[in-house]
């Protein structure tokens, strides 16, 4: 995996080969962070990366900027890795070990985006629980995004707070967004 943009732009970061991931394509990331660059000043955000694996997108947002970054994944080896890889790199970010079920139903944090990157192998009600949880606890700022990285054969576009989807390749994006009161 690499870093595309930013202070750390073309760096390689190289994890475990033993950690239960998938990261997010080059192509994606890139297409990703191109549209999160046309509705935010990324240096601005507070983020949280769900289910954040190798910490590929916690990285790519550091890189750019942004300062408040916590990544939870269930693994210790990918919450050892995404801290240590972060304290080498200067970067601040949080890492939490935890169930995301659990971080989500309990957190008090809140963040302008989420994105979450579970396995692809989820049920449909998996990832529908992922958005109720939350926009049930409130924890996307006004204005917020929830992403959801999902195949695209999960269609998560019935939901009340999807807003769009975009695919690349065989990833699929769904935005879920908080509306500004």
């Amino acid at each position: 995996m690499r870093i595309i943009s930013g202070k750390h732009k073309g760096r390689r970061l190289s994890a475990p080969k033993n950690l239960p991931v998938r990261p997010t394509t080059d192509m994606a990331k890139e297409a990703l962070f191109n549209i999160l660059n046309n509705n935010y000043y990324i240096d601005t955000l507070t983020v949280i990366d769900l289910f954040a694996g190798t910490g590929n997108i916690s990285f790519e947002f550091a890189s750019r900027g942004c300062e408040k970054i916590t990544s939870v994944d269930s693994h210790y080896g990918c919450v050892k890795f995404i801290a240590t890889t972060a304290k080498e790199l200067d970067f601040a970010i949080d890492t939490i070990k935890s169930d995301v079920y659990k971080f989500l139903d309990k957190s008090s944090l809140k963040a302008t985006v989420i994105f979450a990157d579970p396995p692809y192998n989820f049920e449909k009600e998996q990832f529908e629980r992922i958005v109720e949880l939350v926009f049930k606890n409130n924890l996307l700022n006004d204005g917020g995004m929830l992403i959801i990285e999902h195949a695209k054969q999960t269609d998560l576009s019935e939901n009340e707070h999807f807003s769009y989807s975009k695919r690349y390749g065989g990833n699929m994006f769904s935005f879920f967004e908080k509306e500004e009161l």
